[in-house]
């Protein structure tokens, strides 16, 4: 179930309403029933392995509280905790592995086998990948390490836990909420507000927006194309790598948009995911400000206790160059997005490293980093380093990803921006200025995070024809701007993938 279809117009009132009309103290039973249906609406069978998760880690949590209260275990403690959250991940990442990577690993193995002579029979499985797992087992191995630390306490209501794990607004591609937020407010349920439900609307709009008449905009203009780059010129494959950047940025910022309000309807208060990132003025705050709730998760997970920054520099760059390799395996298994990851993990270890150099190099030169000429030129920079990045994301393979940079490379004129054939890629004027005027509206919005302005509550607190004209303008560009897929049939959003 989409949040841009029909299914779902249908579905979120009904829940809604017989949300506050359920007894108080079993309304999480209601959201628990609704967000398993939620998610066997793509496939029924899949919903085991989202309960099998919930148990394991339920399960796991309930014997770690055990272990601290029982004092039998005073000697050895901190190992059988350690066996018990170890048993939690294996679980969990089987899981991840056989549906995700399997097949990956497997034909890796076999190219390395081949090569000293030992022929490995691939075994095929016809098993599609499960929509959103990566999400979940993240969200409740977050959950065990929690209890693990004593950060909180174990979870004992178990409907309570399952519906921490498959809360359907965020279920299939985040935010990645952690159990400190989200299962605190499960257990503190608050009545209808009508300001929780015009803020929520509010930003539902707002993603629905960013989803349809952005982000499956610029898809129907690049994806023709990036399908048969070799058969255009350079130039306009490069511009599609930087509409590309915008693309995935409005679906999946669109998406956590459409949770983040829907749940704000209901009650609960979710986590944003970015924070205007493409105004980053350097690499850092870049990931600082894309995809927060996944860069947190492997920040306080995993970087952490590979050591941090606490053992030297070496072993800083060592244990962030981990942390990001590890991130775009998540992304997708192939080595394409392996090498999104080192990318960025290179950015981000040559940007530390050089900290010094360049403001020794900055002072002797007197640049002035407040001067808005540096500001844009160091955010244009920022962009584009990502954006190279991208094209490894977006390729269909390692090998399609260089074939690309070699096309454009090879065939890239600047002058082609002026000819009609660059316009129209776009479909004409009127696609053009409409793509534009949106892209404004999402700098506009994007501009009012990066200065601490809550947007939102800007266009609230207006009077009722100024709130009104916004509305009804977000509502047209849905309605007469948006795409309902191609060919006006539903398209997913880019991180179900994932």
């Amino acid at each position: 179930m989409l949040f841009n279809s029909l299914n779902f117009l249908f579905f979120f009132p009904v829940v809604i309403l017989l949300y506050f009309v359920w007894p108080e103290k079993h309304r999480y039973i209601w959201l628990l029933i609704s967000s398993y249906y939620f998610y066997m609406c793509w496939n029924a069978k899949y919903a085991l392995l989202l309960l099998l998760s919930t148990v394991v880690t339920y399960l796991c949590g309930l014997l770690l509280n055990f272990f601290d209260q029982c004092k039998q275990f005073d000697a050895n403690r901190k190992k059988w905790k350690k066996v018990c959250v170890a048993g939690s991940f294996v679980v969990n990442l089987s899981i991840l592995f056989f549906f995700k990577y399997f097949n990956f690993a497997f034909t890796n193995l076999a190219i390395i086998a081949g090569r000293v002579g030992i022929h490995l029979q691939q075994p095929v499985f016809e098993v599609l990948l499960p929509v959103g797992i990566s999400f979940y087992t993240f969200q409740a191995l977050g959950y065990t390490v929690d209890v693990y630390r004593g950060d909180l306490p174990a979870e004992k209501n178990f409907l309570k836990y399952a519906l921490f794990v498959s809360f359907f607004p965020q279920l299939v591609a985040g935010p990645i909420e952690r159990s400190r937020n989200l299962l605190r407010q499960i257990h503190v349920p608050t009545a209808f507000r009508v300001e929780n439900a015009r803020t929520g609307l509010l930003t539902m709009a707002y993603g629905l927006v960013l989803k349809m008449v952005i982000a499956d905009n610029i898809a129907v203009i690049i994806d023709p194309i990036l399908l048969d780059y070799a058969s255009y010129p350079g130039m306009t494959v490069a511009m599609c790598i930087v509409l590309f950047a915008f693309q995935i940025y409005c679906d999946f910022h669109g998406y956590t948009q459409i949770a983040i309000g829907s749940a704000e309807i209901l009650g609960f208060h979710l986590q944003e995911n970015f924070s205007a990132p493409y105004l980053s003025g350097n690499i850092k705050e870049f990931w600082r400000n894309w995809h927060i709730s996944l860069t947190t998760w492997f920040t306080d997970y995993l970087y952490i206790p590979l050591g941090g920054n606490r053992k030297g520099a070496c072993r800083k760059y060592i244990n962030t160059m981990i942390v990001f390799l590890c991130s775009g395996l998540w992304h997708g298994a192939s080595w394409n997005f392996v090498v999104w990851g080192g990318l960025n993990g290179v950015y981000l270890v040559i940007y530390d490293a050089t900290k010094k150099l360049r403001e020794k190099i900055s002072g002797q030169l007197h640049i002035d980093k407040t001067a808005w000429g540096w500001k844009i030129i160091s955010r244009i920079g920022t962009f584009l380093l990502a954006d190279y990045a991208w094209l490894y994301f977006r390729a269909r393979g390692l090998r399609q990803a260089l074939q690309i940079q070699k096309h454009i490379l090879q065939d890239f004129h600047l002058q082609y921006i002026f000819t009609d054939g660059f316009l129209a890629m776009f479909g004409g004027y009127s696609k053009l200025l409409a793509l534009l005027f949106s892209l404004l509206l999402v700098f506009a919005v994007d501009f009012c995070r990066y200065k601490h302005i809550d947007w939102k509550k800007s266009i609230l607190d207006q009077q009722i024809v100024y709130r009104w004209f916004v509305y009804l303008m977000l509502l047209f560009l849905i309605l007469f701007f948006g795409m309902y897929g191609v060919k006006n049939a539903q398209t997913q959003f880019i991180y179900f993938q994932f």
